[in-house]
């Protein structure tokens, strides 16, 4: 069979993330989920009839790549949706040629909360952009009343430069001033910084009793290993990022105790999830998943993709995305199971009552409360609006 005749046979989905850098355990983690939901929905019969082809591309998490790869799946490998983007910058830049083009993005995993907003009603009169990870606004409030419940009143804050950095702080601001807490200090370093003890000991000095993160690399060990260089004893809680296996091993001791909202904590609480976990494990060959939240979602975004476009009995792309936003039929997924996750004017499938509080115990992330994962509270669904 010639390459034209199989590319007519199949379905071109772009997924697209940092499979190199800082970023790449989070960027591995979901291509890899992707791959074995697309496997399994390929060995069931595939989609309308077809297999799914998958053509990866690596972003580096860089912008101006990100944009490239973008025209490049659109114009020469003509794929119908993209799964993907690791990183809010990335996000932001590149998916403005789907809107463009009328191509689906899922957001499986950058978690701005502009990212849904890029092409809302009325300015545009439809968006493309969807996601399947919980946004920032969720996270930062879910951050913000863990301090109040604790009774932290002294809080500092040290993100990164990014964008996925400084829009979370800003989030995570109105966050504190909406329980009426404003942080004692905000401090900033950049990817690739190897030292943050200058931003740690003016979080120190300024009398702050809790630090709260908002970063995405190796460089979230950098700044806990600061805390404990300074011999500061603090709790440290972030973005869900803190559950990623190159801080959890880069932070090693000084990374016990961080707490973090996880949509999916590797935990078999679910036979959904117990199955995901094993099937994840044997093809390739880790015991533990090195961003589990990103390989959940990756694997949720392509059943939530296949099932738009099996509704839709077709893949252009306006039809997919109407399907997508009136679902008819239920995916059952790890992170949860989807029952019309989507709308015309909401394209967020996770809602605040889905992610829990993960703490790092072990070299592990597990429950900050194990209730959360037990009983009826193991599977938390999207309200009905």
């Amino acid at each position: 069979m010639t390459g034209a005749a199989y590319a007519q046979q199949t379905i071109k989905i772009g997924i697209s993330g940092p499979y190199t850098g800082g970023s790449a355990a989070m960027g591995v983690s979901m291509r890899d989920g992707v791959k074995l939901a697309a496997q399994e929905i390929n060995k069931a019969g595939g989609v309308l009839g077809k297999q799914i082809q998958l053509i990866e591309r690596d972003d580096e998490a860089k912008n101006e790549l990100g944009v490239q790869i973008a025209q490049e799946l659109i114009n020469k490998e003509q794929v119908v949706a993209t799964v993907g983007f690791i990183n809010t910058g990335v996000s932001l830049a590149s998916q403005r040629f789907y809107q463009e083009a009328e191509i689906p993005v899922m957001n499986n995993v950058a978690t701005g909360t502009l990212v849904t907003q890029q092409f809302k009603a009325p300015e545009h009169k439809a968006n493309y952009v969807f996601r399947n990870a919980a946004n920032d606004t969720i996270q930062s409030s879910m951050i913000a009343e863990a301090v109040k419940k604790n009774g932290y009143t002294k809080v500092a804050i040290i993100a990164d430069s990014t964008n996925y950095g400084q829009l979370g702080r800003a989030d995570l601001e109105k966050a504190l001033a909406e329980r009426g807490l404003k942080p004692v200090a905000v401090e900033k370093f950049n990817i690739g910084d190897t030292d943050m003890t200058a931003q740690a000991l003016r979080a120190k000095d300024a009398g702050a009793d809790v630090v709260l993160t908002y970063a995405i690399g190796p460089e979230l060990a950098q700044t806990v290993n600061a805390v404990v260089k300074l011999g500061w004893k603090v709790p440290v809680l972030g973005s869900w990022t803190l559950s990623m296996a190159s801080f959890i091993d880069a932070a090693g001791a000084n990374g016990e105790g961080v707490m973090m909202p996880q949509t999916f904590i590797q935990l078999p609480s679910t036979p959904k999830r117990k199955s995901f976990i094993e099937a994840y494990q044997a093809a390739y060959k880790v015991d533990r998943i090195p961003s589990p939240v990103s390989a959940a979602q990756g694997y949720d975004s392509m059943y939530l993709l296949a099932a738009a476009i099996n509704q839709a009995k077709s893949t252009d792309g306006r039809k997919v995305r109407e399907a997508l936003e009136n679902l008819t039929t239920k995916v059952e997924g790890v992170v949860t199971t989807y029952d019309k996750p989507f709308s015309a004017t909401d394209h967020e499938a996770i809602t605040a009552n889905i992610p829990v509080l993960g703490i790092v115990k072990g070299g592990r992330v597990v429950p900050a409360n194990p209730a959360d994962l037990e009983g009826a509270g193991a599977l938390r669904v999207k309200p009905k609006s």
